[in-house]
């Protein structure tokens, strides 16, 4: 043995090859920590003194070759100065130049998974050999950073400066056949070759056969383009990549601005750049949040696998009520491969449920990613039904049907009658009460809701709420089977609106508020848009649907009289009076016209000013500052409350449904974020000052301690 660490291990094989191997103790993958990285120094010294050694081997004793960084470590190390993280990073990258430099050939066996660092620690070796099943890539940007050990070096010097500019801003992850085009690695086999192919190919090297050291040295050498080559290529990609990425976040186009900055500079020099250009933006609260979000993330799927792991899988569900909606679930059921039965009283309901399956799965078709034989093989998976034949076979129901209490006690109490004791039965309600819909239910230990966001396919969230009498049987299968459809679940407890929609209405009364003091709906819009959300709170309206929203705020001020009830006829009350319902019927705060693809295409509508003139204040500017402070303080507000009230149980559950469910700006982190980046004295105190504007403004007790104590939702 040449090295043995808890991390890696150098041990000598046949004919002078020694295989470095990455098998980090207790964890199921391999990730650079602070053990591994300083193995890795370890290591590259032992191998340096190591006699008769001719080449080396990397390998992983994983399913996975390395994941990357341990974000946990790498993310607390941002509270550094910003030189001392440019001084840590360039260091930590003398290990794998320490690799890199060995006098010796490397081949890299990639068998699964190597990303960020795992990506970066093949690129240091002369040769990559990839399993079929194997995933490469460089994500760091998704995190607000840029890669960090070599990749906007190596990368670049590699493939190419454009290849390697789409793989670094976008973050993406390729298949074994791309990366080999790319040129990213030098060979493809299925993974019972793989080690076999390795070997051989590294004997080549040692045989002479492969020139090893002046693909070494063109790696290491400043990037081979001209003036003019560099200027062009660069000024292009710094205008594509600034497009697609946005202002808010920085980093993409940062690892363009690295890599022009390096395009002259040998390999340490050039490492020195990107040191620089990480310990920037690591300092940013983008870069901070991004991190926060993908922990977050983490976390989440952590307790839901908790949940799952109490009950069996569900093997076949079924979901009362077709139409866009039952159909949207039925296709998620069974193309992540859960059988399910679609019921509803006709056919036509029948038609349109399954006309939604196949029109998603007919765009996954032509995009390449199913063939014919495959989308038929979803769609046998959904069994269409005018009666409850084989709901006896299934262990958990969805009832979608209209958002109507009676219609749905009715549906829900017939559907009990004809399911097994042990059936989960849920309601896909988004705002009507679990514990109301419960009343006439046998069994509401078995009951609970289950809240998908529209369109099913496309939003991640689902929340799973627990009723009073709610079991955790219940809970865990439900849970368990939104993760089986590919779902954020999170588990909320019982009030009006839940956890998202409840948020969301403060802000969207706040809008009201807004309109009805005068301000131009298509100014707040862009102002919102600018701050990052996805859409303005009137084109969501209407995207929603003005008699949907307007539904939703009467459940809302009913269950919230003191901060979610208004004096005045909101904008959305005038506009769905008058017919305009928003996208679905053509005209809402804006009219639609369809453009060449069939898509709606919003448009200013004078008519909708003379509708709203006799109910508003005279038309004025609001400065962009207030704008944000009268929409983000009352939903900032609110998750506060949610928070406190146990709705939620976890601040990190709060911001992800919000991330997941809503599309709150995941720069910014989520709204409990947003008030640690703020601070909590600072917040309070911008609340304040619009305190005649009523009880949506007013800071509860507990954030008032906050401020006071200095106090934060996150560590």
């Amino acid at each position: 043995m040449i090295y043995s660490g808890k991390a890696i291990t150098v041990r000598a094989l046949d004919n002078g090859i020694a295989e470095l191997n990455f098998d980090l103790q207790g964890e199921s993958i391999n990730k650079f920590n602070a053990l591994t990285t300083d193995e890795l120094r370890q290591a590259g010294e032992a191998l340096s003194a190591a006699a008769a050694i001719k080449g080396l081997l990397v390998t992983s004793g994983k399913d996975v070759f390395i994941v990357g960084a341990d974000i946990t470590e790498f993310g607390n190390n941002f509270g550094a100065a910003e030189e001392d993280i440019a001084a840590a990073v360039y260091q930590t990258n003398q290990y794998f130049n320490a690799i890199e430099d060995l006098p010796i050939p490397s081949v890299t066996a990639i068998n699964g998974f190597a990303l960020g660092g795992g990506l970066e620690m093949a690129l240091s070796t002369d040769y990559r050999v990839m399993s079929t099943v194997a995933k490469i890539g460089l994500p760091e940007t998704k995190l607000g950073i840029i890669p960090g050990f070599g990749g906007t070096v190596r990368l670049p010097r590699l493939i190419g400066v454009d290849n390697a500019v789409e793989w670094i801003a976008a973050g993406k992850e390729y298949k074994a056949d791309a990366a080999l085009a790319f040129g990213a690695v030098d060979a493809v086999v299925a993974p019972e070759q793989l080690r076999e192919a390795a070997l051989h190919l590294l004997q080549q090297c040692i045989d002479g056969q492969l020139d090893y050291r002046s693909r070494r040295e063109e790696k290491k050498a400043p990037l081979q383009l001209n003036d003019i080559e560099a200027m062009m290529s660069f000024e292009t990609c710094k205008a594509v990549v600034a497009a697609q990425a946005g202002r808010h976040y920085p980093a993409p186009l940062t690892a363009v601005k690295t890599i022009q900055n390096a395009a002259k500079m040998g390999r340490d020099e050039a490492l020195r750049e990107e040191a620089k250009s990480i310990a920037k933006l690591a300092k940013t609260g983008v870069a901070k949040n991004l991190v926060s979000l993908f922990l977050g993330d983490q976390e989440l799927g952590k307790t839901a696998k908790q949940w799952a792991s109490q009950s069996e899988p569900v093997a076949r569900a079924a979901v009362l009520g077709a139409g866009i909606m039952g159909g949207g679930i039925a296709y998620q059921s069974a193309y992540k491969g859960t059988p399910i039965i679609m019921k509803d009283i006709n056919q036509a309901g029948i038609d349109l449920g399954l006309g939604e399956a196949s029109k998603l799965l007919s765009k996954l078709v032509g995009r390449g990613r199913l063939d014919a034989a495959e989308m038929a093989a979803v769609l046998n998976k959904i069994t269409p039904a005018l009666s409850y034949d084989g709901f006896d076979q299934v262990d958990l129901v969805v009832e979608a049907v209209v958002e109507n209490p009676k219609v749905k006690h009715a549906v829900l109490t017939e559907v009990e009658g004809r399911i097994a004791a042990d059936t989960i039965l849920t309601s896909n309600t988004s705002t009507i009460s679990i514990d109301h819909l419960a009343e006439p239910l046998q069994r509401p230990e078995n009951f609970c809701g289950m809240h998908f966001f529209n369109p099913v396919h496309k939003m991640p969230l689902v929340e799973v709420i627990r009723g009073a009498s709610t079991s955790d049987a219940a809970v865990a299968r439900t849970v368990g089977y939104a993760l089986a459809m590919g779902k954020k679940p999170v588990v909320v407890r019982d009030c009006p609106g839940f956890l998202v929609n409840r948020i969301l209405s403060p802000y969207m009364g706040a809008f009201m508020g807004l309109v009805h003091a005068g301000a131009d709906f298509v100014n707040v819009d862009k102002v919102m848009e600018k701050f990052g959300w996805p859409m303005g709170p009137a084109y969501l309206c209407d995207v929603v649907g003005i008699d949907t929203g307007v539904h939703a705020g009467e459940v809302m001020s009913a269950g919230f009289p003191e901060r979610m009830s208004r004096d005045f006829k909101t904008a959305s009350e005038i506009l769905f009076a008058a017919g305009r319902y928003g996208q679905k019927n053509g005209s809402g705060y804006y009219a639609y016209e369809t453009d060449k693809k069939g898509r709606p295409q919003k448009v200013a509508d004078a008519a909708v000013w003379e509708l709203l003139a006799p109910h508003c204040a005279e038309r004025r500017e609001f400065s962009d500052e207030e704008i944000i402070d009268r929409l983000m303080i009352p939903l900032c507000l609110e998750a506060v409350r949610c928070l406190e009230e146990g709705i939620a149980a976890a601040a990190t559950d709060v911001d992800m449904a919000l991330i997941y469910g809503i599309g709150f700006p995941p720069f910014r982190g989520g709204a409990l974020h947003y008030i640690d980046d703020m601070g909590a004295t600072a917040f309070v105190a911008k609340a304040d000052q619009y305190a005649e504007l009523g009880a949506l403004y007013r800071p509860t007790e507990r954030l008032r301690e906050m401020a006071a104590n200095g106090e934060t939702f996150f560590a």
